[in-house]
């Protein structure tokens, strides 16, 4: 038997059923028109940024990570909870005008930005954080071109990075951002050349679990963020302090002692430089945001037994959550939270192994886990999907296409 991953809590039974804001998980596949379905939870993403919101410091804005869940309805719902946006495509830039979210709120990060994706940001008065001195300098030049000035933040590559996350975005060789040492020679040429300077973006890794670590690297982006305002002659106009918050996926995982973490800060901020007295700061997040607000929904519709073994066959799989089936820069496979949604309070009686639909062996979603026994017509609820699931999964693997998506 492989142990699950812990399911969040706060999800509730009605009849016997996972539900999810006042509807059990066969009245939300009927309402969909059927699975497999991923389905947010309005409650839930408001009490994350509520939560949020009273252990940080006021100071700290809070920055929505479109890459983490960009469902229209999620980045609608999150406009009125969030104080930025964080884009990473010129797909994610429409899909946020197109909810009425003014440029000026969102940021651009990411590596090769095509010029297209420059112009329509530099229209629509998105910051650019650049990630090398050719994208900043083709910026400066297509600024020229449209008549525009360019709003302009650097993103660095800190000689540090933060311990014990689960992808490592600084620190070293890296593909992203500009190497701390010459950074604050770009910082110079951008306001020399008339840029609207923004400021820095450090962002050096995520999905953490470790307090600790993470107020270490907090106190890591401060320290930096003031020796380059100092290298460049220029107090911070805004500091993006990036992210890298974890939410518990695997057994043994425990939840980010977020208190700690905001008491931290809380210390460093009644002590802060000149260079950053006036700093607008904030913190970018995405699967801390969203991850524990969605659930993935997938009906069983064979169950069949090999060499002693169980296996529940779903209508969904891997094609949209590519991350459960161990499939997504997991070196080790571990189950994920997973439930059977039409028995959620029944107790586990058997070992079974839930499967997708999918001809490869590479398509599980819950490998030898202790479950209630279920049956043909069950819904599987595979939980802590609300980030890169659909948008992360190859969807169109087999012809299989997308799951439906609904905000309740």
């Amino acid at each position: 038997m492989k142990p699950l991953g812990p399911i969040p809590a706060g999800f509730s039974v009605i009849g016997g059923e996972l539900a999810i804001a006042g509807h059990t998980a066969s009245q939300l596949a009927e309402l969909a028109g059927d699975t497999p379905l991923f389905v947010y939870s309005r409650e839930r993403l408001d009490a994350r940024v509520a939560e949020l919101r009273m252990r940080l410091p006021p100071r700290i804005g809070l920055n929505y990570a479109v890459k983490a869940n960009p469902f229209a309805p999620v980045i609608a719902h999150m406009a009125g909870l969030v104080d930025g946006f964080d884009i990473a495509s010129r797909g994610e830039l429409e899909r946020v005008l197109a909810e009425g979210i003014d440029g000026v709120r969102v940021s651009f990060a990411g590596p090769g930005k095509r010029d297209s994706e420059l112009k329509a940001a530099i229209r629509a008065g998105v910051t650019l954080n650049c990630e090398s001195e050719g994208e900043a300098r083709r910026t400066l030049a297509l600024g020229e071109v449209l008549g525009i000035t360019p709003r302009i933040a650097i993103r660095v590559n800190p000689s540090f990075e933060l311990r014990g996350s689960g992808m490592k975005m600084g620190g070293g060789a890296k593909q992203f951002g500009v190497d701390q040492d010459r950074a604050a020679a770009l910082a110079r040429e951008i306001i020399a050349a008339g840029a609207e300077w923004r400021g820095w973006h450090i962002f050096t890794g995520s999905q953490a679990l470790d307090a600790d670590a993470l107020i270490e690297t907090q106190a890591n982006v401060l320290a930096l963020a003031d020796q380059l305002a100092r290298d460049v002659g220029r107090a911070v106009p805004k500091l993006n302090m990036g992210g890298g918050f974890g939410i518990p996926y695997f057994h043994g995982d425990q939840p980010l002692d977020l208190r700690r973490i905001g008491e931290a800060l809380d210390t460093r901020l009644r002590d802060l430089p000149d260079s950053l007295a006036q700093t607008e700061l904030c913190v970018e997040l995405g699967r801390y945001l969203v991850g524990e607000a969605g659930v993935y929904l997938t009906r069983i519709v064979d169950r069949k037994e090999s060499h002693g073994q169980v296996f529940l066959v779903t209508d969904g799989g891997l094609h949209h959550q590519l991350a459960a089936s161990g499939n997504f820069g997991t070196v080790v496979r571990r189950n994920y939270p997973v439930a059977i949604a039409t028995r959620f309070d029944a107790e586990p009686v058997e070992e079974a192994s839930v499967v997708g639909c999918l001809c490869t062996p590479l398509d599980r979603l819950a490998d030898q886990a202790l479950l209630p026994r279920a049956e043909v017509g069950d819904i599987v609820a595979v939980f802590c999907a609300g980030a890169y699931g659909a948008s992360a999964s190859p969807m169109e693997f087999l012809g299989q296409g997308p799951a439906r998506q609904m905000l309740f």
